[in-house]
């Protein structure tokens, strides 16, 4: 089965590839997330069972103790996913170590609104056991796709350094940063760039891009901000590095 990419496009006409994750890095990640809930459902129950031991504690108590650690138990089983995805940015430990991550056919991160419409579709997902639904669709759709990520917009991807950390950066700049996502776009993609192009290309793409999107700056005359002092003002409007 070749290879399939997820293709960003940059503002400045560069585009980013991120390398789609295929099903078995689906199943590695699920079953990795499917021990860790399994022990700790087990590790409750098995506290509930090792409290009926204890002297002195009224059998009323006892029942009580067994229905807490069956909920516990449940909201574990079904909440794994959503809380952690969204307090993770679009991972689980499971992904983590799967080496996957969740973003937007954009190559964003994933909205809340968006991770848990996508673990709503588990329930479709898994039918009719072994997430047979789920990994059927990603075996024949576009970007290798289930059924939650097609109706919240989302693709499972590889962790690769570059991709991700740019991703990362990006997605934390819109959260702090009052200039508007495209501009934060272009930023980014002139930091991802810089190291490719010669110093008189990048010097007049920083110039022109700081013309625009904080005109306060001077760009041009004795004034003029040097290459160096350039890229690290880029980098002080993503929140990446010190402002000059």
């Amino acid at each position: 089965m070749a290879e399939e990419e997820l293709i960003v496009r940059g503002l400045t006409g560069v585009d980013m590839s991120l390398r789609i994750a295929g099903p078995g890095t689906r199943s590695l990640a699920f079953l990795i997330d499917w021990q860790i809930r399994l022990l700790v459902a087990l590790a409750l129950l098995l506290l509930a069972a090792v409290s009926q031991l204890l002297p002195g504690i009224p059998r009323g108590s006892m029942r009580a103790l067994w229905l807490v650690a069956g909920i516990l138990a449940l909201l574990i089983y079904f909440l794994y996913h959503p809380v952690l995805e969204v307090l993770m940015r679009g991972r689980t430990p499971g992904k983590r170590k799967a080496g996957a991550r969740l973003v937007t056919v954009e190559g964003a991160t994933p909205t809340v609104g968006s991770l848990l419409m996508r673990n709503l579709f588990r329930l479709v997902d898994g039918l009719p056991g072994f997430y047979m639904v789920g990994l059927g669709c990603c075996l024949f759709t576009h970007n290798r796709v289930r059924l939650g990520d097609m109706v919240a917009g989302t693709v499972l991807v590889l962790e690769e350094a570059d991709a991700s950390t740019s991703l990362a950066r990006l997605s934390e700049a819109m959260q702090k940063s009052a200039l508007p996502p495209e501009a934060l776009r272009l930023v980014q993609d002139v930091l991802d760039r810089w190291p490719e192009l010669e110093e008189g290309q990048r010097t007049r793409l920083a110039r022109g891009l700081l013309a625009k999107v904080d005109p306060k700056v001077r760009t041009e005359g004795d004034g003029a901000l040097s290459g160096d002092a350039l890229r690290a003002h880029l980098e002080g409007l993503l929140g990446t590095g010190s402002r000059s």
